[in-house]
């Protein structure tokens, strides 16, 4: 149930400008709207997307060493490394109890996927490799697939379709439509392949914070959730199941992170970091 309390303040005296009349009109009529903290400065936005640059080239030197028969947790030192000596601090480690500098997620697992000595990648593999960075007090988040060697054609269009979901996600937001129509358009696009869109994690706002508002849901209705205002920055990152939506935590996973499809068929994710601007989305992390 929304709040009765209003969202979007206005200082008295303050003029009202052609945003605040553009978010009371949808305010006024029952919908949730941002508030002003997460319409980000320009020298916010300058913050964050030097931080993207940064996690980008995290990312890039990833895919520069990334092979079969290196362990997940050289993954993670290959973050590690690269994202200190660059200036930045990798933002997973120790965030509540996470214990690495980066997630990595093989096959049936998710995503929070727990870099490991004994996870070995090996043909035929999918990974997904989740980065966020801090620099200089900014936060940005992105994460790529990665496909070891040859894998199945199953597995590779799940990897295919999985992206085309992230994209298709990012050409529905509007400024001043609604988050809903994101989630939508991912949806019916996974529907045509009977994937299952996880319904128990979302993409998220960031930039200030690791996560803020709004929750980026990939699946749903048009026209419903958070007003998208030019300013906002969040994620869009399409967790994709090759089999149903559902999903658990591994048992055996005594930090309590890694996610793992009900059915333990194969998932996939693509994840960028996006700037609502007036004339749609600018990618601030790949």
């Amino acid at each position: 149930m929304l709040s009765k309390k209003k969202r979007w303040h206005l200082q008295p005296g303050q003029p009202i400008t052609e945003l605040d009349e553009k978010v009371m009109y949808w305010e006024n009529k029952g919908k949730l709207v941002p508030t002003r903290d997460l319409i980000k400065t320009p020298e916010q936005i300058e913050g964050i997307r030097k931080s993207g640059m940064l996690n980008t080239a995290v990312l890039d030197e990833v895919e520069k060493q990334i092979h079969e028969g290196m362990s997940t947790l050289e993954i993670d030192e290959i973050v590690h490394r690269f994202t200190i000596e660059h200036g930045g601090t990798p933002a997973p480690l120790n965030y509540e109890g996470f214990p690495k500098s980066v997630c990595t997620s093989i096959n049936e697992v998710v995503c929070h996927g727990i870099p490991k000595a004994e996870d070995i990648l090996k043909e035929g593999d999918i990974v997904n490799v989740d980065c966020t960075t801090i620099l200089d007090g900014y936060y940005a988040d992105a994460s790529r697939m990665f496909i070891i060697g040859k894998t199945t054609p199953e597995k590779e269009q799940l990897v295919r379709v999985t992206k085309e979901c992230l994209e298709i996600g990012a050409e529905a937001a509007k400024p001043y439509g609604f988050v809903g129509d994101i989630g939508h358009a991912i949806q019916q696009h996974a529907d045509k392949y009977h994937y299952g869109v996880v319904r128990d994690l979302c993409g998220h706002g960031v930039g200030n914070q690791f996560h803020e508002e709004p929750e980026v849901m990939h699946f749903g209705r048009k026209s419903t959730g958070m007003l998208l205002v030019p300013g906002m920055v969040f994620t869009i990152e399409p967790m994709i199941n090759m089999g149903t939506w559902r999903v658990f935590i591994d048992a055996e996973d005594e930090y309590g992170w890694e996610v793992i499809s009900e059915d333990e068929k194969p998932s996939a994710q693509w994840e960028h970091t996006f700037l609502m601007t007036e004339n749609g989305l600018e990618i601030i992390t790949r």
